[in-house]
């Protein structure tokens, strides 16, 4: 078959046959772009190349591109109750790679085959590069490629499964868990109040400390029957109107400041507008809304801003973010100047800036390096993935340096994370593929056993530890394992049996930190 000589030709025909087998589905189950390596084991195992530059190109981008967009939410994850998702991380992954290190023990499995089914089992591609990264074999693209299938299977099966067998009622614990929530993530309201206490008459708005005592924001204010936005120096009379934008709590305290509430609104007049914009300026990214100052330039109130479909409440000390929705009250004639201040241009997230995206992976490379001696009998580097990720997660949480914008639009990380991910899978699965019959054929059905173990028993202990010790909700915790078995076909299995997103939270939390835990075990297995 001459064609198989043909690299490029190859290339995207095993990403195509990749797509057309991962869109298959059985029983709701589908491979998705996992799918690619089983083609390419096929395509290996029939005598094809690809160069060996198209491997490291796509690890490279694959790694960084996630590490980027995991880097804020792995900090992030130390607050609050990721504190307890954690836990869950650490015990699935170290039960693991405790079972993986047994089987290579007991049943004499070469250390990279065990590499690969411990990454395949807990479907993580990231380990799957990890393991290539230092153990320099193909052979463990072969142990991934044999526990994956069950990996994905069995976690779908679990999180299925569970409630039903415990009969549980997903709309009681959808109520268990929007209760928690909301005493956690207070929603913004707005409320009109009518100045009549005797210590606010006669009272400049700053003088009455009303951010700082009472956490929420006056954005309109109503005397003689004109309607306008305050400065801290607006002047409070009698019988004034206000609008109040805060939590609850924020509102019931300007009450007590300001006077009784009031059904009447109030209407800006043509010169007055509320209006919506888009942070898509890198100027302004990392910038607090005190350093902002559009009040005192534009006479502009910032009453909501909105990140990743969340309400958040417009504090003085809030750190602006690519993509980030403001919405303010103004005059007309200072739209078009706020509007180039801040951005408000949607093609700005679709564009890429290739430097600041050479420069983080050449950091990641020189920092994966560096060597650590300790002793004479055991050195240890990040490596090529190692230090790439922990880079790229720097960086992510940095945001911005000076001019350089490290983050990127969720559109550009996306399809850079799958054009690596693509070239990736195609190159070490057609490496793999030659060499995959003969070892099958050397250990049989115990790989499969050792990856279905290496599966099933950390998700059953990391379910007691949830369930009995941390008491977490039924939904954050079937979220919490896929996110420490890095299963995103698991949390899609998830997200069906709720509406709630529940899941989806406990998932984001954990997946960066099991990934990152996970990369560190596969580290050290390799050197034992």
């Amino acid at each position: 078959m001459e064609f198989l000589n043909n690299s490029y030709l190859i290339l995207f025909l095993i990403i195509c046959l990749g797509f057309m087998l991962g869109n298959l589905k059985v029983k709701g189950i589908s491979l998705d772009i996992s799918a690619i390596i089983f083609v390419a084991l096929i395509f290996g195992h029939l005598g094809a190349t690809l160069p060996d530059i198209l491997e490291k190109i796509g690890l490279i981008l694959f790694i960084y591109t996630i590490g980027l967009q995991a880097g804020p939410g792995f900090f992030e994850a130390f607050k609050d109750q990721g504190k307890n998702l954690i836990v869950i991380a650490v015990v699935v992954v170290l039960s693991a790679t405790l079972l993986t290190y047994i089987a290579i023990l007991i049943f004499d499995i070469d250390k990279p085959i065990a590499i690969g089914l411990l990454s395949g089992a807990l479907t993580s591609t990231p380990g799957l590069a990890a393991g290539i990264d230092v153990t320099k074999s193909n052979l463990v693209s072969i142990g991934y490629g044999i526990a994956y299938p069950l990996g994905v299977i069995l976690v779908i099966i679990f999180v299925r499964l569970y409630p039903q067998l415990f009969k549980l009622n997903i709309d009681d614990l959808e109520k268990e868990y929007k209760q928690k929530m909301t005493a956690h993530q207070k929603p913004i309201f707005t409320r009109n109040f009518i100045v009549e206490n005797n210590s606010a008459i006669g009272m400049s708005i700053e003088q009455l400390g009303v951010r700082e005592m009472t956490k929420g924001i006056i954005s309109r204010v109503k005397h003689n029957d004109h309607v306008f936005t305050p400065t801290p120096q607006t002047v409070l009379h009698k019988n004034d109107l206000l609008k109040a934008v805060g939590t609850e709590d924020a509102l019931k305290r300007i009450g007590l400041l300001i006077g009784s509430t009031t059904d009447e609104e109030l209407y800006f007049n043509e010169e007055y507008v509320v209006q919506s914009f888009l942070i898509t300026k890198p100027q302004v990214i990392n910038k607090n809304l005190t350093q902002l100052n559009l009040r005192a330039k534009y006479d502009a109130t910032i009453t909501r801003l909105r990140r990743s479909g969340i309400e958040l409440s417009a504090s003085p000390r809030t750190k602006l973010q690519m993509g980030d929705k403001i919405t303010l009250v103004c005059a007309k004639n200072h739209i078009q100047n706020i509007s180039e201040i801040l951005g408000d241009d949607n093609t700005n997230l679709s564009d890429t800036d290739f430097f600041p995206i050479a420069t983080g992976i050449v950091l990641g490379i020189l920092i994966g390096q560096i060597s650590l001696n300790f002793g004479a009998s055991f050195q240890f580097s990040l490596g090529l993935t190692g230090g790439i990720l922990i880079v790229a997660m720097l960086l992510g949480r940095l945001g911005k340096t000076g001019p350089v914008l490290w983050s990127m639009s969720g559109t550009a990380n996306n399809l850079l994370r799958q054009l690596g991910l693509m070239l990736f899978l195609a190159s070490v699965g057609t490496k793999a593929g030659a060499t995959f019959v003969e070892t099958f054929n050397q250990y049989g059905i115990n790989l499969f056993i050792v990856g279905a173990v290496v599966t099933f028993f950390p998700m059953l202990l990391a379910t007691i530890v949830a369930r009995i010790f941390l008491k977490l909700n039924i939904l954050s915790m079937l979220g919490t394992l896929t996110g420490a078995m890095t299963s995103t076909p698991g949390l899609a299995a998830t997200d069906s049996l709720t509406k709630s997103n529940a899941p989806a939270v406990a998932y984001a939390t954990v997946y960066p930190i099991a990934m990152v835990l996970l990369i560190l075990c596969i580290q050290l297995l390799g050197r034992l």
